[in-house]
């Protein structure tokens, strides 16, 4: 038998940490019942039903199922229109979308997170010579970057917003690859308000990526035009079998549909192949899963912090989206952490994950993630790029025993001399 052994001192510090972390998770718990509240009453106005699980073939015409989700993820997310769809590949290819979509060429794209996500970077241009990015296409772009304390530079983002070429303004609600803090729903609001403030014509786009339901509201209900994000994240409640959603103001949501099928036929079409029980269930139970990852990521931090390691967020602190960030310092111990993950997994967890030449990415990448749904980051997983200072960036847990045996796991790769 191949029972899972961890050592009596992790288990120890383990046990220290949970009695700190009690009250932190009566906490989550409430927002993920003030969430699902949220999502059960939209279920009940829309008047879901079994008939809404039938799967379409071919073209997908009149796929009854597709468009009450459609309208379900709207109303939650407190937009205008929503595009659900399982054709859409991760969130960089809906994010891609809703920018293809907001923007032509001669317009200018500003980012006011500072660098975007490395995967995003080819889609606009930034870096590498990729045919058919936003560049390619005749779109500028510029940066503002945050303030040294990792927050949004107001007075520069309506410097540069004011531009009247300034068609669209993209800010990364999650850290990404980065030591910053992930942002809030309030301090995405503000951004909003700072750009129409000085553009009113400019539409503001949210890579929502990890951000869903951590909070009990999202950035299209505090002025945000548009947010994208990947359904084997947060949304899909590790029910989703791939995916993507785009939420927002309604013709902004009909052009990125158009980029994702065709101008003049957009969201009408799209077989959903059997799937949309999954998508449903999924996105019911988003909140709890959610609450389960966060519970996860607090473990990680207190435990890991007690251990000696530096931590963002710290246990105790407010977070905007799933990811717990350890600062590892050096190679070996970021491929011993991720070691760790990887063989608290159900699924290959004796597999030790290698670096490798990710597409998209500059540096080569480590990846922890044995999940049931291939990638997903709702799945207990940690990645990292290898870079300086060496930081892992841990994220999901559908079940919080779970993730916290993979933490412990993790916490014993790295105490092993």
């Amino acid at each position: 038998m191949n029972e899972i052994e961890i050592t009596e001192t992790v288990r120890m510090l383990s046990e220290q940490a949970i009695e700190t972390i009690l009250p932190r998770f009566r906490e989550l718990e409430a927002t993920a019942e003030e969430n699902t509240m949220r999502v059960l009453s939209t279920f009940r106005r829309h008047r879901v039903s079994d008939s809404l699980f039938a799967g379409t073939t071919g073209y997908g015409y009149d796929d009854k199922g597709r468009d009450t989700l459609d309208a379900i993820y709207a109303d939650v997310f407190g937009a205008e229109a929503a595009l659900v769809r399982i054709g859409i590949v991760n969130g960089t290819h809906a994010i891609t979308c809703a920018l293809f979509g907001a923007l032509r060429a001669g317009d200018r794209l500003i980012s006011v997170t500072g660098k975007p996500y490395d995967t995003l970077c080819g889609a606009i241009g930034i870096t590498g010579n990729v045919r058919g990015s936003l560049r390619e296409w005749g779109v500028d772009y510029g940066q503002v970057e945050l303030t040294r304390e990792g927050k949004p530079n107001f007075a520069a983002i309506r410097a540069v917003a004011a531009d009247p070429r300034v068609r669209a303004v993209i800010a990364q609600r999650s850290r990404g690859y980065s030591t910053r803090a992930a942002l809030s729903v309030a301090e995405l609001g503000q951004i909003a308000e700072a750009v129409h403030a000085v553009n009113p014509t400019a539409a503001v786009i949210v890579d929502n990526c990890y951000g869903e339901f951590v909070e009990t509201s999202e950035p299209t209900s505090v002025g945000a035009d548009l947010i994208a994000g990947s359904l084997i994240k947060n949304p899909g409640g590790g029910l989703a079998p791939t995916g993507g959603y785009i939420a927002g103001r309604r013709d902004l949501v009909e052009a990125a549909a158009y980029r994702l099928t065709s101008p003049g036929i957009g969201g009408e079409v799209g077989a959903t192949l059997g799937q949309n029980r999954l998508l449903y269930q999924g996105f019911f139970g988003a909140p709890h899963t959610v609450s389960q990852a966060l519970k996860t990521a607090v473990f990680c931090s207190r435990l890991l912090e007690l251990m000696g390691y530096e931590t963002s967020p710290r246990w105790d602190e407010k977070r905007s989206d799933i990811i717990q960030m350890v600062k590892l310092g050096n190679e070996e111990l970021l491929k011993r952490f991720c070691a760790g993950v990887q063989s608290g997994a159900p699924v290959d967890s004796f597999a030790t994950p290698e670096p490798w030449d990710m597409p998209g990415y500059d540096h080569k990448v480590i990846m922890a993630a044995g999940a049931f749904v291939q990638g997903a980051s709702i799945e207990l997983s940690a990645d990292a790029p290898m870079r300086e200072p060496f930081c892992a960036y841990l994220q999901g847990g559908l079940t919080f025993e779970s993730g916290k045996i993979g933490v412990m796991l993790a916490a014993d790769a790295l105490a092993t001399e």
